[in-house]
């Protein structure tokens, strides 16, 4: 952070004190029971970032900063800031309120319905209104005034305007003016560093011309955000971008593992899909890494109890009403993959995005990411969940209507941003849904075969003998929230000794995790009738046994290639966070059972 926040500073949801998290997009700072709601709407509503707990670049930090300190949150609460407002009965939320339904209820309103933004006249032609809104920006982005901006994005003006009698855009205006903090909101709602005016110039080339170097190197920041962000996500580190290195490709320990038909299968229908598909499944695995880099700083930051009982997670990629239900649900399945399977997707990700930006084109048939992601899933599946209970929500209905346009447009940035790096041309394709849904083969689960992810050191043995009786007897859900509540103080030990790369510490702290571990699981009956306690106990098991495999990694002494410590520590923290989100599941499951 560019600076500590002062005590004055509030919630601008609720007014609670001291807020640790920032929405981005909303240029707001807000509360931890407010962000559990933020981020339950997904990150075409609001993007959040925690104010310490996670790496910021300073600009962008300090554009929210502006915006929160010159009131970006009268922008969102106009309307409740008139008198007729409290005859009406409608008020903001208080630290008080229950968070379901009082400040759910509220924030929804204010960010996904956009209940209390100003609203124009209405007008015959809403197109002609946008493209005069976007007009005022392009004019706006010249000065400091970032609120005003704010507020006439918020309106519908558009970031990635090209005004036609100027032959630019916004983010042109603003890079030859040196103003960094509009490039960087433009940025957040979208604009693209890498569009041309129509002298063939790039913002950055008019950031360098100006003499604005800090700028211009921001946007090749921007530019590149998307695989920065999944290579930092694995290994720690970002390209080079001054010295010309712009992609990093961290490489398994355990390589050896990835050469399965599969996995190879997996790979070419990656390199074979369409531009523009690619970009789609490289913008949701971005917003999966964003999930879980955020699952991990919320389990580090939250008292264990209030883990344990808080009602509000997000176990996958909230469902956005743009996109269809087929990507819906392919983007929720990200959740499913563990720390590996994971690891391997977007390493083949950032290869073949710089394959694609090298111009090294593949001919073959266009697949279908949903088909990829059923391959990948297959390759490692260790905890499949029930046909008839999907882990994912349902997908974007009609009911789903209401979202306002303009708070989705951020979500198509980085995609664009990808496609002006790829130099091959981009194909049409069909993205309509399959006949048949991978989950929904209509084929019996018991005649599936499981695969195990870990062989050998991380391989978890069935101990459950095939002739025993399911049990339907669930253990005191007292009983379950003791031993999740132990679980989780152990794993928040883990977390912390990996923020302060006390790497030593990784096996000690998976030791007490596993005892911890298989404490909760003897609580069970030995084969529960429940499926989903099957499921839920079986990732449970499986998560610890493989974070003791990757904390051995730790140890010295080993031959071959030297141990990439940081993609150790990242396995290692979504381990973790798998161990978490399964006792969590099971807390649920037996409250549930218990209280019927």
């Amino acid at each position: 952070m560019s600076k500590r926040l002062r005590s004055s500073e509030v919630c601008a949801d609720c007014s609670g004190p001291d807020p640790s998290w920032a929405s981005v997009n909303r240029g707001t700072f807000i509360c931890d029971e407010c962000c559990s709601v933020h981020r339950s709407l997904g990150r075409h509503i609001s993007q959040v970032r925690h104010l310490k707990h996670t790496p910021w670049p300073p600009t962008l930090l300090q554009m929210v900063e502006t915006l929160y300190n010159n009131g970006a949150n009268s922008i969102w609460e106009h309307s409740l800031l008139d008198p007729a407002s409290i005859m009406s009965g409608r008020r903001k939320a208080n630290p008080q309120d229950k968070v379901h339904p009082n400040k759910a209820e509220f924030i929804r309103a204010k960010y996904q319905m956009l209940a209390f933004v100003h609203r124009l006249p209405c007008r015959d032609d809403d197109s002609m209104t946008a493209k005069d809104l976007s007009k005022q920006l392009h004019s706006s982005v010249r000065t400091g005034n970032l609120e005003t901006c704010l507020r006439l994005l918020s309106l519908g003006a558009q970031a990635n305007f090209f005004h036609p009698e100027k032959g630019n855009t916004p983010l042109h205006v603003a890079s030859k003016a040196g103003q960094i903090l509009q490039a960087e909101l433009l940025a957040v709602y979208g604009a693209d560093p890498g569009t041309q005016d129509s002298s063939g110039k790039t913002p950055v080339d008019y950031a360098r011309q100006g003499g604005h170097h800090e700028l211009a190197e921001r946007l090749v920041e921007i530019q590149y955000e998307l695989t920065d962000r999944l290579a930092f996500y694995l290994c720690g580190r970002k390209p080079d971008h001054k010295n010309g290195q712009h992609f990093i490709i961290p490489q398994m320990a355990d390589s050896s593992l990835d050469l399965s038909e599969l996995a190879k299968a997996a790979k070419k229908k990656l390199q074979s899909l369409s531009n523009h598909l690619f970009e789609e499944l490289a913008m949701d695995v971005y917003d999966e890494v964003d999930r879980r880099e955020t699952d991990a700083v919320w389990l580090a930051t939250q008292n264990h109890s209030t883990l344990v009982t808080e009602t509000t997670v997000v176990p996958f990629l909230p469902v956005n009403p743009e996109y269809s239900s087929t990507r819906n649900q392919g983007r929720q399945k990200l959740a499913r993959f563990n720390a590996h399977e994971f690891a391997t997707l977007v390493i083949d990700i950032l290869s073949d995005a710089k394959r694609r930006q090298q111009g090294s084109p593949l001919s073959g048939s266009k697949d279908n990411v949903e088909l990829i992601l059923k391959t990948i899933s297959n390759q490692h599946s260790i905890e499949s969940q029930d046909n008839d209970q999907p882990d994912y929500d349902s997908v974007a209905s009609d009911e789903d209507t209401d979202l306002e346009a303009t708070a989705s447009k951020a979500n198509r940035q980085k995609a664009s941003r990808l496609e002006k790096q790829n130099s091959t041309p981009e194909s049409d394709y069909d993205n309509t849904p399959n006949d048949t849904d991978p989950d929904d083969t209509g084929s019996s689960r018991k005649g599936r075969q499981r695969s195990m992810v870990w062989q050998g050191d991380g391989s978890v043995p069935d101990t459950v003998e095939p002739h025993t009786a399911p049990s339907p007897i669930l253990p005191s859900t007292e009983d379950v929230i003791r031993k999740t509540e132990q679980i989780t103080k152990n794993i928040q030990e883990l977390l912390r000794a990996a923020q302060e790369n006390k790497h030593d510490s990784y096996i000690p702290c998976s030791e007490r995790i596993h005892v911890a571990v298989t404490e909760m699981a003897a609580l069970f009956p030995k084969k529960p009738k429940s499926d989903t306690v099957r499921t839920s106990l079986r990732l449970l098991t499986s998560s610890a046994y493989r974070l003791q495999s990757e904390c051995k990694k730790t140890l010295p002494g080993d031959p071959g290639p030297p141990t990439d410590i940081q993609l150790v520590t990242q396995q290692v923290i979504q381990c973790a966070y798998d161990i978490a989100k399964a006792a969590k599941q099971l807390v649920t499951i037996t409250t549930k059972e218990n209280n019927n």
